[in-house]
């Protein structure tokens, strides 16, 4: 039998961390940054994880 393979979109977006998690970029800084005040922009640089709820699904993408 093949092998499964990954997710190509999810392994675009999510990283794994050291202990597990997934890690995954902010949206809405992309386009349209004008209207958007420097606090919000700077918010929306840094990772984040992914919500436990999701955890699950997104590593099924990953780790196929």
């Amino acid at each position: 039998m093949p092998k499964m393979k990954t997710n190509s979109s999810a392994k675009k977006r999510f990283t794994l961390t050291g202990t597990g998690k997934v890690k995954r970029k902010h949206a809405f800084k992309r386009h349209i940054l004008t209207k958007k005040s420097t606090k919000r922009k700077r918010n929306l640089t840094h990772f984040t994880l992914v919500d436990p709820a999701d955890q699950s699904n997104v590593r099924l993408m990953l780790l196929k």
